[in-house]
């Protein structure tokens, strides 16, 4: 998990979150931001957005989508917080990791530290069958 003592990525340091005053707020699950420079598009996807204040202190939900229009941010997540969030309320957005080794190496430059996999073939190698109008002796391609 992106943050945690195997994975070792500071989360407070900068470039890694965001605390912000909540902007617009649709229905406890989508957040909208007038002025949010500094972070690229889906940054925070699959990351997490904690309430820091207000009825909702100490919930938090994971990020879905992180997209830009124009100076503004939209995020919204996977389900609502189960509490009223308010404008002023504040919040900190934490940056997401999608658990592939080139996003950990490149993205938080952690690669020491990831405990992927990521040349075991995927489950549709089971699909994959010999041709049935050749030689299958295990020869050259060609």
């Amino acid at each position: 998990m992106l943050g945690d003592a195997a994975c070792g990525v500071d989360l407070s340091q900068p470039g890694m979150s965001s605390e912000r005053p909540a902007e617009a707020v649709e229905g406890s699950r989508v957040f909208r931001f007038e002025e949010f420079a500094g972070f690229e598009e889906r940054w925070f996807e699959k990351g997490r957005l904690r309430v820091l204040s207000g009825a909702a202190q100490g919930l938090y939900g994971v990020i879905k989508n992180d997209r830009m229009n124009g100076a503004g941010r939209r995020i919204e997540l996977w389900e609502p917080i189960p509490a009223d969030v308010a404008p002023g309320d504040m919040l900190r957005i934490e940056a997401g990791c999608d658990k592939r080794a080139a996003t950990c190496r490149l993205k938080f430059g952690n690669f020491v530290n990831f405990r992927g996999f990521p040349h075991i073939p995927g489950e549709d190698w089971l699909m994959a069958v010999p041709r049935s109008d050749g030689v299958n002796d295990g020869g050259s391609w060609s």
